[in-house]
């Protein structure tokens, strides 16, 4: 799911359990290796769009959709609600709540709408890619661990700056283990 920002992340995350991706805002317009991400997923799982229903937010989506090909898009919409979200001091210009200052039933309904709602479990036999095994192939916690990491982002053209959770998130998203493993392997060669 594809939001703007880190408060739309955190309300997000206490509704849903999934790969959550910040826009930055208009931060995207000019963060190329995030837009190479949003494709990236794109085309092995597909986006949902959850933007702000204000313009700043239309202009957002409109955005993604330029870049990434309309059959791996599915817009999910908030609906115009007027007020002021909590940690503001004023409401914003347009005077209407975010994905953050909405309620979680506002949220699951939007989602609802446009088919998310089911319950969907992985094969439970399906080896994740966890943070201990970052730390075992020297990607996480060791001495060389920074390089090994840069190298292996490089490798599958992922942005450097992916948090440990991030970058497992990520890697569980689009490969499996054994595709993890090989990659971890092939970008030992990579030159930085």
């Amino acid at each position: 799911i594809v939001v703007e920002g880190k408060y739309d992340r955190i309300k997000l995350s206490s509704i849903i359990d999934g790969v959550i991706i910040e826009t930055d805002g208009f931060g995207i317009f000019k963060n190329k290796e995030k837009q190479r991400l949003l494709r990236k997923l794109a085309e092995k799982k597909g986006l949902l769009i959850l933007t702000d229903s204000d313009s700043a937010g239309f202009v957002i989506r409109n955005f993604i959709t330029s870049i990434v090909p309309n059959e791996y898009i599915t817009n999910a919409y908030i609906p115009d609600i007027f007020g002021k979200e909590k940690r503001k001091e004023s409401a914003s210009k347009e005077g209407k709540l975010g994905v953050e200052g909405v309620s979680s039933e506002v949220i699951v309904k939007a989602l609802a709408n446009v088919g998310v709602g089911c319950v969907y479990t992985e094969n439970k036999d399906r080896k994740i890619v966890t943070t201990i095994d970052l730390y075992d192939d020297g990607l996480n916690g060791t001495a060389d661990s920074k390089i090994n990491r840069l190298k292996l982002l490089k490798y599958l053209d992922l942005p450097q700056r992916l948090s440990t959770k991030g970058l497992v998130e990520i890697i569980n998203t689009l490969m499996t283990y054994d595709e993890y493993k090989f990659a971890v392997e092939k970008s030992r060669e990579v030159e930085l």
